[in-house]
């Protein structure tokens, strides 16, 4: 349960018409709370020759291959009732699973209306993460990929019996799955899925009169789903990949079951809350501004979802806004080293939107720059997704874009001339990327941070690591980001990975150049800028400065300099409190990665 003063500070982060907006909100979640009667029975669908497939048609694929036999092997295993849940490899939830049962405390949520559940509190919920995970459903894509790859009808009906079992566990608005928007609309993209793969409304699961009544159930959920998400997006200094997300879920149900004019009109609006976001909370250069890699792979998965049901649906979005999804992934592929490493930067919680590809080699940002490789025809993203990967194409690509996409890949390899050659500026995302060989085996990589903390208000998922720099030597991690610990479990750890001094830069008076408030808010800002960015034949050099310990009673700001000459680097930190009283430290890296260091000040 959270504090009265985190419920200050949060108030603090708000505008007067979000103070308004929620509390209006929690005047809705009241009303349903007392209501007695159940939430309004979904109306029945119309018959609509519009029900569309976004996905092609899953076929091509040996299943003899090592891709497919992972597929049935995890679909087998999900037969048998294990799971993994994030670090809970062979997790048992139960056959038919309990869906309100947290796997990792084993804590079963109380069965009450959402609005009364507080989801943070884990005497009451357990571990919300682990319960939400199995709920978004997506092992149901693998049992329906298992599926078309076999016929083997066992992976279907494993399918209808989940999600009837789920109906029947969490009724509409009622415990633990209803209290979040976005896991209902994870949910409806799964569902989407796994529905296109099984054969769509002439699936053989819904063959007969207790299959059409599965059916009818399965609608009213999707009906109950999308009414629910389209009533209570994310809004304000919550409007993050939240909205994207939700608004993704609603989208693609539209497409995907046109069968009520409310659900085709709540589709519309949420394209144009699609159409607007993806350029609002993704910056010209490519950088997602939550400031959080991870979350740059989360949302591009619900844009191109959601691009593909564009599509199929004779409604494409603009191109600026395909450009800019092209942008967001080249920028992934300019931030991924020689061996495929993605840095650690901001917040990562493991999740994710699908999950169509059970290779334990599989690298969700690798299966991206492949997918946008395809999709824009882009023979220097092909070449780069398949360094030091082998093998063929990955089976999240091919169940998106179809079995023609893998000799459209291997085309764009073979017409490759030469390695991609990254960016090195970025300007609105405040990443600057110097160095040797870039895109060789022996590429030096030096990344540098001044950007912004975070996106909005709160900047839930930035960390405090202006001016920080990761160094790469040969695919080696020298300086690395540590990354997330967790974000509900020991809240010291919390606090220290997202704080200033798990990064490389300067701690100034063992503060955070930023000020916690809250496992996702920051009050005081730091703010970062580079002041240099050079590139010259055989030099390199980038200063900055944040203003973060401004703040203090004795006002600090933290200059950084970089000058790359291969095979040195040298770092020149200086804390400069007043004209007469500068600090400075200067390191030097050495091709071998040993450090020196010397000190100075006056």
């Amino acid at each position: 349960m959270q504090s009265l003063t985190w419920y200050v500070h949060r108030l603090s982060r708000m505008s007067g018409a979000e103070i308004a907006h929620r509390v209006a909100r929690a005047a809705r979640g009241l009303t349903r709370v007392l209501e007695v009667s159940h939430p309004d029975a979904a109306p029945a669908p119309q018959p609509d020759a519009r029900v569309r497939r976004f996905l092609p048609h899953f076929s091509g694929l040996d299943p003899l291959s090592p891709q497919a036999l992972a597929v049935v092997a995890e679909a087998e295993r999900v037969l048998a009732g294990r799971h993994a849940v994030f670090d809970l490899e062979d997790c048992a939830l139960g056959d038919p699973p309990e869906w309100n049962r947290d796997p990792l405390t084993r804590r079963l949520a109380p069965w009450r209306p959402a609005h009364a559940i507080d989801y943070r509190d884990e005497r009451e919920v357990g571990n919300i993460k682990y319960l939400w995970e199995p709920n978004r459903h997506l092992h149901l894509a693998t049992l329906a990929q298992a599926y078309s790859l076999t016929g083997d009808a066992r992976f279907a009906q494993a399918v209808r019996a989940h999600v009837d079992s789920w109906i029947a566990q969490c009724p509409t608005d009622r415990g633990p799955n209803w209290v979040s928007a976005l896991e209902l609309g994870i949910r409806l993209i799964n569902w989407s899925i796994a529905w296109q793969l099984l054969g769509g409304p002439r699936a053989a699961i819904f063959a007969g009169e207790e299959g059409s009544q599965f059916r009818d159930r399965w609608l009213a959920a999707i009906y109950q789903h999308v009414r629910s998400v389209a009533g209570n997006l994310s809004r304000f200094s919550s409007a993050n990949n939240h909205l994207i997300g939700e608004a993704a879920g609603v989208y693609v149900a539209a497409c995907t079951w046109p069968l009520w004019p409310q659900v085709r009109t709540w589709g519309a609006r949420c394209r144009e809350v699609l159409a607007r976001e993806c350029l609002l909370q993704n910056a010209e250069d490519g950088g997602n501004r939550e400031q959080a890699l991870a979350y740059q792979q989360f949302v591009l998965d619900f844009l191109l979802i959601a691009g593909l049901a564009a599509r199929a649906a004779q409604e494409d979005f603009a191109q600026a806004w395909w450009e800019r999804v092209e942008r967001m992934i080249d920028f992934i592929a300019c931030l991924t080293d020689a061996q495929g490493h993605v840095p650690n930067i901001g917040d990562a919680d493991d999740g994710f939107v699908v999950r169509l590809a059970a290779d334990p080699a599989f690298c969700p940002f690798r299966s991206l720059v492949t997918t946008g490789a395809v999709l824009f025809d882009r023979p220097d993203l092909a070449s780069h997704a398949l360094r030091g990967a082998g093998g063929p194409i990955d089976l999240k690509t091919r169940t998106l874009l179809g079995p023609e996409a893998a000799p459209r890949f291997a085309a764009l390899v073979a017409a490759s001339r030469g390695p991609f050659v990254p960016r090195r500026a970025f300007e609105q995302s405040g990443y600057y990327l110097l160095g040797d060989e870039l895109g060789a085996g022996n590429e030096v990589r030096v990344l540098v941070d001044a950007g912004p903390l975070g996106y909005l208000s709160i900047a839930a998922h930035g960390h405090a690591d202006a001016l920080s720099m990761l160094l790469n030597v040969a695919g080696r991690e020298i300086l690395v980001d540590p990354g997330t610990y967790a974000y509900h479990t020991l809240p010291q750890w919390r606090r220290y990975f997202r704080g200033t001094s798990a990064h490389n830069t300067v701690v100034v008076d063992d503060l955070d150049q930023s000020e916690q408030r809250g496992n996702f808010m920051w009050s005081h800002h730091a703010r970062a800028r580079c002041l240099e960015f050079s590139m010259q034949p055989g030099a390199q050099r980038f200063v900055g400065e944040h203003d973060g310990y401004a703040r203090l009673k004795d006002p600090v700001i933290h200059r950084r300099e970089i000058d790359l000459r291969a095979p040195r680097i040298e770092v020149i930190d200086t804390l400069r409190a007043a004209a007469s009283h500068t600090v400075s430290r200067r390191w030097h890296f050495a091709e071998n990665a040993q450090v020196n260091v010397a000190e100075g000040g006056t």
